[in-house]
Order: C-alpha cells, then structure tokens, then sequence
C-alpha cells in the first residue's frame, strides 16, 4: 500500500496489541518519565532522585521496580564506606532507545509550555554544542515536517477487530 491514496477503515482493526498503547502502560504516567529524565541526566542513586524530584519515597520505588522489570533501566550495586550495599539505576539498551521520546517532549514543551524566560533545560550536542531536536524521517530518508505527512496503516501485526454482531 506505500505510495497509495487508498484508505482503511480505522474502525476495522484492533488496536489490543497496539505499541502505542502498550508502550504506555508501561511510560504514561507522569512520574516514570520524570525519573527518566533524572538517570538520562546522570542521576542515578534513589536518594539522590528522591531529593531532585521529590517523589514520594514509595512512589520512587515503584517506579524504579517497573522500569527495571521492563528492561529499561537495570539495578547496579555500590557501597559507600562504612555503609550498606545500595543500587544505583542504569540505562539498558532499551531505556538508552526512550531518549528520542524525551528529547520529543522536550521540544513539544519549549514550543507551548515555556514563557518569555525560555527552557530550563538544552540538550546540547556534545561535539559541536549545538542543541539537539527530534526530527521524523520515513526509511527512504525524507523529512516527514507535518503529521498530514504521514499516514497510519495496518503493519504486519494488525488483527481485524471481532464484530459484535
């Protein structure tokens, strides 16, 4: 269907193993992203991301116990002197792939959410200091500038929804 006007009837298909969805049920709330951004900015100890965000101290643990049970962030032990053996929380693979996601909402909330005073924070590229923004490519290489660019499809996974009739 690439490169085709033909159209689909979203209604015809089940989103029940959509990866939007899924992936929400894992990132979609408020405090998971949060923690998020504190490990991808070198945060890793629970104290240090209870003091910084001020997450309640059960919420936190919850939170670190998810994202490790998903894979994304993995559990690694330190000891400070006289003291006894704690975690520090890393990045997987999987969770260093979230950082596009970040910087996207990053971008979202400096165009609609920051005042005359500008964006707390930059991400700056660590070669040239650039700041660094998400962009959209489809896999032929061209720039995708506008949702109306982009059109969703049935992939190779898509189930027809069961009629109730």
């Amino acid at each position: 269907m690439s490169g085709t006007t033909a159209t689909y009837d979203a209604l015809d298909w089940s989103v029940d193993n959509c990866p939007i969805g899924r992936a929400m049920e894992i990132l979609g709330e408020r405090w998971t992203v949060v923690v998020l951004r504190e490990v991808f900015s070198g945060i890793r100890r629970f104290d240090d991301l209870r003091i910084r965000t001020d997450i309640p101290r059960q919420v936190l643990s919850n939170r670190l116990n998810k994202l490790v049970d998903h894979g994304i962030l993995r559990r690694t032990p330190y000891r400070e002197p006289g003291a006894r053996q704690r975690y520090e929380y890393r990045l997987t693979e999987k969770g260093l792939d979230l950082y596009p996601l970040l910087i996207a909402i990053r971008d979202w909330g400096d165009r609609y959410l920051v005042g005359a005073e500008g964006s707390p924070l930059t991400i700056e590229h660590r070669d040239c200091g650039a700041t660094v923004h998400t962009e959209i490519r489809c896999e032929s290489g061209h720039a995708v500038t506008s949702p109306r660019d982009a059109v969703p499809r049935p992939g190779p996974g898509a189930r027809r929804r069961r009629s109730n009739a």
